[in-house]
């Protein structure tokens, strides 16, 4: 691994096995402005860009961490269980589709990576996966053996999604339950996110670069109730590809092997 400081920016290069890099670009304080690849003969492909800025308008409020988009909740004209997939239950071809589904409604402009992260009515304009299959002790990150195994077919969908669009961009979302304070449990979540994103990478191949995580603390409680509660200590998964591009279409046909359901 390769670091250098440019001015204000930071590179950290990272060269793989084929001669390919891997460019993370931040600025002074820690904080992601761009991510590429660069193929063994020099092209590049940018699969964040966390630097664009909209001009200023109606409806973005600048606060801390980034922006916060207010839009409205989005109209859901799906099945509610294509649109909140439970990953225990899907099979292969649809985690498939929800890994490369478009948004639920149309995405008038591109969004910069922290507006994303930071607004949930951007988010919800794209189905996401609950990984069911994953939930954490109180107040750990760790992930059991048993329950990592089970990531397997989520990380297919994934890497079958990136060979086809090598610029799809995953959000692993972390959430906690509602013990201990709101400081706590934003810290831990986002070491549940990082986690989930970590295993993908060491143990399915899934391209580090085409991951990146949030933890939510316990904003988003999957059962509405205080104290302790499995279910919520949980992570999700979710395709921003076309968030970040401002488009709006599918990444194409499934691979062989996957019938899309209709």
């Amino acid at each position: 691994m390769q670091v250098r400081q440019q001015g204000a920016e930071t590179r950290t290069i990272v060269v793989r096995p084929d001669g390919s890099q891997i460019v993370t670009v931040t600025d002074r304080d820690g904080r992601l402005l761009r991510r590429l690849r660069r193929d063994a003969r020099g092209r590049e492909i940018i699969i964040i860009d966390n630097s664009f800025r909209p001009p200023p308008r109606a409806g973005i409020i600048v606060g801390l961490g980034g922006y916060y988009v207010d839009l409205p909740p989005p109209v859901i004209r799906i099945p509610r269980e294509r649109y909140i997939v439970d990953g225990e239950y899907a099979d292969r071809r649809l985690i498939y589709e929800t890994l490369t589904a478009p948004p639920v409604e149309r995405i008038e402009r591109r969004y910069s990576l922290d507006e994303i992260r930071y607004s949930a009515g951007v988010r919800d304009r794209m189905p996401r996966i609950d990984l069911d299959t994953i939930t954490f002790e109180s107040g750990s990150w760790e992930i059991a053996p048993e329950q990592g195994q089970k990531l397997a077919a989520i990380a297919q969908g994934i890497n079958d999604a990136i060979a086809r669009n090598p610029k799809e961009v995953y959000l692993i979302e972390g959430h906690t339950d509602s013990v201990g304070s709101d400081t706590d449990n934003l810290s831990l979540s986002d070491r549940r996110a990082e986690a989930v994103a970590q295993l993908l990478t060491e143990q399915f191949q899934v391209p580090a670069e085409n991951l990146t995580s949030q933890g939510y603390g316990e904003q988003y409680l999957k059962v509405p109730v205080q104290g302790p509660e499995r279910a919520n200590r949980r992570s999700s998964i979710r395709r921003i590809t076309l968030l970040l591009s401002g488009q709006n279409q599918t990444v194409g046909p499934p691979p062989p092997g996957i019938t899309p359901q209709r």
